[in-house]
This record gives structure tokens, sequence and C-alpha cells, in this order.
């Protein structure tokens, strides 16, 4: 299993998250930005209108996140001895200050970021020296590329990514940073007005020879990308190339200095225009101005994705250099005991899916007169928009979820833009090792520690604890593009009125998400709170047993409330696909 990659905003999306109430709404890797007007959704027959949490219709106003105030902290090798895979481009590469805006998964990513994850540290360092708002000639007159080349050394590759913004104004008094258009030899003289020194600027292709040439004589081996294309579409609805401008020059570059190439340009475009639209616009923050540039966490991990590809499939780095992908039957330790029984329906790749991994409060089948909130959530989502997979099952913790291979399952199917909603707890509080607890009790807490337990078939089982289960779907969700949601379980129908139910678990899961780079939403708060509101007689009539599984209309009371968060997230993340009133 690979070692979690930490995210560097942790400990402010600790503070931001650490005011978490009971009204329920989807406490994130950072939090809220400015308040919102409420729009309060239709409540079913009879009961009081939900909590005001649907954000406005307007998406939040874009920001600039390219760092302006020095200095800059860039990383440096962390391992001077090993092999060093060094990025140098701009705010696709590296955004901001490399930690989202503290938004988590909904802030701005570059791919530099992500890729880090791929790649195993013990066997190669990845310095990303990107630098937003820079170009090919901006990073270099202003001494970035000095510092960057002090840490090179033969035998390192350096990935190379500019062109966004060498198409702005040569001279001006803002950031004159444009490049000469081509690749040829020209040159133009200028007093430079931001600088107020004398300058030579030269062709985006010259600049991008200047490195190359610099690396070949470090001993390093320098490799062009091309620029991440735009969000921009044509009239047929296909991703807008670059070929004419700067992912064109790279590539002449590329092959007349006879350097290998990444055209992230063309494998990007071919990608977004095999998901589609509605997915692509998952991959962008949702802002205005419409952010056609910058990624959010899952963008960047399809970028991050297609150069770990392309370094593989020209062996830029050793083979060991890379991490395995969690395999197939990964935390499986014995055969599954029955096959999922709950299989979906064939996903729609062109549209985003929002999964569904939990317990029988989330799926029930209508056994017993049980249903889940999962299985009537469907009304609140715009089936044109987004789509349903519902992988819950009863009776399953963390731990049996991952052992039994149903996770294994659900991660083969994620894509970039995709979600999953994690609700687990009713069964984790069995005891390890006592048979009444079906093997499926998880320890306590977020910490490392493991106890055996033997199962039926005599298979000895490592068992861990709760967090450490959930740290794992929600690192493998984030490798795969897709934004986790860990929701803390549902309430038992005797534990809402005083005090509060599942608070450890709620604790724990919280914990993690924010750890972890994840989403969290207090499911248990929201729950309790609505129950508070419509009153014992009310909540009574909503379950099927003495006090855990919803009936029918404890199933949509739920599902509303889940439907709120869902609306909650920030910067819209699902977008359209979630209704305010019910379909």
């Amino acid at each position: 299993m690979r070692p979690p990659a930490p995210l560097p905003t942790r400990r402010r999306w600790l503070r931001l998250c650490g005011a978490l109430g009971a009204s329920g709404l989807a406490t994130l890797a950072g939090g809220c930005g400015t308040a919102r007007k409420p729009a309060v959704a239709a409540a079913a027959p009879g009961l009081p209108a939900p909590p005001a949490n649907a954000p406005s219709a307007a998406p939040p106003a874009a920001v600039n996140t390219d760092p302006r105030t020095p200095p800059l902290q860039l990383p440096e090798p962390a391992n001077p001895a090993l092999p060093s895979l060094v990025l140098i481009g701009d705010s696709t590469v590296r955004n901001g200050r490399d930690d989202g805006q503290g938004l988590g998964p909904a802030g701005q990513w570059g791919w530099g970021h992500v890729l880090a994850r791929y790649l195993d540290a013990a066997q190669v360092n990845t310095v990303n020296r990107a630098i937003g708002g820079l170009s090919s000639r901006t990073y270099r007159t202003g001494g970035h590329w000095e510092r960057t080349r002090a840490f090179i050394k033969a035998g390192d590759v350096v990935l190379i990514q500019f062109g966004h913004n060498d198409s702005g104004p040569i001279n001006d008094t803002h950031r004159a940073r444009g490049t000469l258009r081509g690749t040829g030899p020209e040159q133009e003289t200028i007093d430079n007005l931001l600088t107020r020194q004398r300058e030579t600027v030269l062709t985006y292709g010259a600049y991008l020879r200047g490195y190359i040439a610099d690396c070949r004589a470090l001993g390093a081996r320098p490799v062009l990308c091309t620029p991440v294309p735009r969000k921009r579409r044509d009239e047929q609805g296909r991703t807008l190339r670059g070929t004419a401008a700067h992912a064109g020059w790279a590539a002449a570059v590329a092959l007349e200095t006879g350097v290998p190439l990444i055209d992230l340009d063309a494998l990007a475009a071919e990608r977004y225009d095999t998901l589609g639209p509605q997915v692509v616009d998952l991959l962008f923050p949702r802002t205005t101005p419409e952010e056609r540039v910058h990624t959010n966490w899952a963008g960047a991990a399809l970028n991050a994705q297609l150069v770990r590809q392309a370094l593989q499939a020209q062996q830029l780095l050793p083979a060991a250099a890379f991490l395995p992908a969690a395999p197939a039957d990964a935390g499986l330790t014995s055969p599954p005991a029955n096959p999922p029984s709950n299989a979906s329906p064939p996903l729609n790749p062109r549209l985003p899916t929002l999964f569904l991994v939990g317990d029988s409060t989330v799926r029930s089948a209508g056994q017993n007169g049980h249903w889940g909130w999962g299985e009537r959530l469907a009304p609140w989502l715009d089936a044109a928009q987004l789509q349903l997979a519902n992988h819950a099952i009863g009776g399953r913790s963390t731990r049996t979820f991952l052992r039994e291979g149903r996770w294994a399952r659900v991660r083969a199917q994620l894509k970039p833009g995709d979600m999953v909603l994690i609700q687990f707890g009713h069964n984790d509080g069995a005891r390890v090792g006592d048979p009444a607890g079906k093997q499926r009790g998880s320890l306590p807490g977020t910490g490392p520690e493991r106890q055996h337990e033997t199962l039926p078939d005599g298979t000895v089982e490592a068992v861990q604890t709760f967090g450490a289960y959930l740290a794992r779907y929600v690192r493998e969700a984030l490798d795969a593009g897709a934004v986790p949601v860990v929701l803390s379980p549902i309430p038992h129908k005797d534990r809402w009125q005083t005090g509060r139910d599942f608070e450890e678990h709620s604790a724990w899961g919280r914990d993690v998400a924010l750890r972890e780079g994840g989403l969290f939403a207090d499911l248990t708060g929201a729950i309790t709170e609505r129950y508070r509101q419509v009153g014992a007689t009310v909540v009574e009539g909503l379950f099927s047993d003495a006090r855990t599984h919803t009936n029918d209309a404890g199933a949509r009371f739920n599902a509303e409330v889940v439907a709120g968060l869902l609306r909650g997230l920030p910067q819209a993340l699902l977008g359209p696909g979630v209704r305010a009133q019910p379909g």
C-alpha cells in the first residue's frame, strides 16, 4: 500500500473546519468562502422545511492564485543522493502556493502536485519548482531558473512546460511576461516598464532551447511538455488544440533538438473529448468568470495521469520510480463470501458518477421493510448531468467492504470528475475477536494500531483502525482523480434527543478526511437537527425496526438532508447535477 502523500494545507483545513456545527452543512477542506444567501428546498409532505443549505446559483468569484509575496517557498530535493524529476513551468504545473487555497479538492491545483503521489519517494525526488504567472521568459529573467539549476545534477530529468503566459504583453507595468511568437531567431530590445531595465526579448522557442542547452550542460535530461489545453470547444464540441501556437512550437523545438516530448495538449484534449463536457466541466473550479485554464484536483489528477503514462511509455524514469497501482485484490484476506448483490447497470463514461459506499443505512433493498437513503437519492439528482452508483451493502464495515473486494470494484470504475460518498460506522463498533461481531469490527481511532483476528476459514487478518481504513478509501479516490466525501453515520432512533450519536466515529471521520485531503460532511449532526425540528412522533414513523434502519419515509427524509449537504459543497463541486427540489 502506498504511503500517504500529505497535502500542505491540512493544518489550515483543520482550523477552518473546527467549528463544525450540528446544522450539518458540509464541513470541508478549507470550509466555506463568503456567506451565501440560502435557498430552501421543498420539504416532504407534513414536514417543516429543511435547513437552509443550498448555495446561490452564481458560482463564487474567480481568484488569482499566483504567488506575489516573496520569498517563494519552493521545494528542494528531499534526498540529494537520489535522482530527481524537476518540474519547471507555470500555475498549471504548480498552482499558487501548492495548497489548493484551503479548499481541498475544490481549489486550484497543478498537475505536478498530483504527479508526486504516483512516484516512489524512495527512488526519485519529485521537485516541483513551477511558479504561477510566469512565462518561459520571466522564469529565467526573474532568477528562478538560476536558483533551480543549483539543484540539478547529472542523471536528473527536467520537465519543462510553459506557454499559457507567453502570449501576454511583452512590455507593460503589470507583468511584462510575453515572448515573441514562434521558434525563430527574432529578437526585440525593450526598456522594460516593469523592471526598468533594458532587455532583449526572444521567441518562445528560443527560450525553450535555452533551457534544453542548460540541462544538457549539467548532464540532465530535458523533456518538453506542451501546455495543457484550455477549456474551450469548437462548434462541434471538440476541445480546441494549441497546435497553431505554443503547443505546436514546443513540439517543433523538441523535434529540432531531439529531446523527448510529452504532448499534454493533444493527450488532454483527446481525453476531454472522450469524457464529454459534463465531466470536463467538473475538472475546473466553478467560478465567475468561468475558469478555463486552472484545474481543480480532479483536473490536475487527469493531467498527472497522462504525464505519468507518458513518462512510463517513453521510459524517461526507471520502472522502480513508479508506484504500482493498487492491485485489484488489495485488502483481500480471503475470497468474497458471496458475489456483489447490488451490481449497477453500466455507467455512461461521458457523465460524472456519484458513487455511494457504506452499509444498510445507505442501501437495504427493501429487506424487512428497510430502505437506505442512497436508494431514495436519485430524485434529487439530474440524471442528464450526474449518474448514481450505489454500491453500499448491508452488514458491512470499513473493514469488510475492503476485505471482500467491494472497494476494489468501485475504485476500478473511478475517473476524474467522479465523487465518492463514504458512510460507515454502524458495524465498525463490533468487538474485534468476538465471534458475535461477525469479523467486521475495526479498531477504534485513526492510528496505525493492528490486532490479529482469525477468520472462519482459518485466515489470520491484521485488523486496522476505523481511521486507517477510511484513509485508504480517501487516498485511493484522490489518486484516481475522484473527490472523496466522508459522511458521519446516520443517528439511531434513540440517540438524537439528547447528546450526540456516533461522536467518536464522526470525529475520526473528520480527522481522516481533512488529514488526507478529502472532504467531510456531518450527516449525523444534520439529521439530528432535522429530527429535533420534526419531533419524536414523526421520527418514530421513519424507522422500520427498533433503532437503526429507516423505512421508505425515513430513507426519503435522510436523502433530502444528503442532497442539501451536496449542494453545500465548496465551489458547487457537483454543479447543476444536484437539484434544489426533487424531480
